[in-house]
């Protein structure tokens, strides 16, 4: 049997790059981010939330759709957290990550998914509340999304361990 404040406590969950989530019961969300992006969406008047986590901006082969790409990562949250009851006028977004860093290449992904990220939050008239992006550092971010609160850890290496539990074939 399960009591009232088990079932409040939240339960952790590793978001890997390329997934979206919004579970039904609290949950500390966590991934790590070099130039990717994660969109943390939060209803203000249901209290839940919902993160994605994308690698590159733009997809443009029809048929090849995959929330790898920010264009589909973000519309996919929003309508994941509207088919939960959530209407556009109670979320409120926050976005996190994209670096970049010149020595290990030069094109600026994170600038450009920054950018994706923003074009169709204001699209979808949705109040991007906060921002820690850019940089040339990498970021390790926890969402409760029971309470909208984050916390962004910067590092200038992501290692292994960061990718905890999934360490298994990820590369320094």
């Amino acid at each position: 049997m399960t009591t009232s404040s088990q079932a409040l406590t939240p339960v952790n969950y590793f978001l890997e790059p390329g997934f979206v989530v919004t579970p039904s019961h609290p949950t500390v969300v966590s991934t790590v981010l070099g130039s990717g992006v994660s969109i943390c969406l939060y209803d203000r008047k249901l209290k839940k939330g919902g993160m994605n986590s994308f690698q590159f901006p733009i997809i443009r082969e029809k048929g090849k759709t995959t929330t790898r790409y920010g264009n589909v990562a973000i519309w996919a949250l929003i309508q994941m957290m509207l088919e939960d009851g959530s209407r556009p006028k109670h979320l409120e977004a926050q976005i996190i990550g994209g670096a970049h860093n010149p020595e290990v290449s030069k094109l600026d992904i994170g600038n450009e998914n920054i950018k994706i990220a923003r074009k169709i939050l204001m699209k979808e008239k949705i109040t991007i509340t906060s921002e820690d992006v850019g940089g040339i550092r990498g970021r390790k971010i926890v969402f409760l999304t029971h309470n909208n609160e984050i916390a962004v850890f910067k590092v200038d290496k992501l290692r292994k361990a960061d990718w905890y539990p999934y360490e298994d074939d990820r590369s320094s």
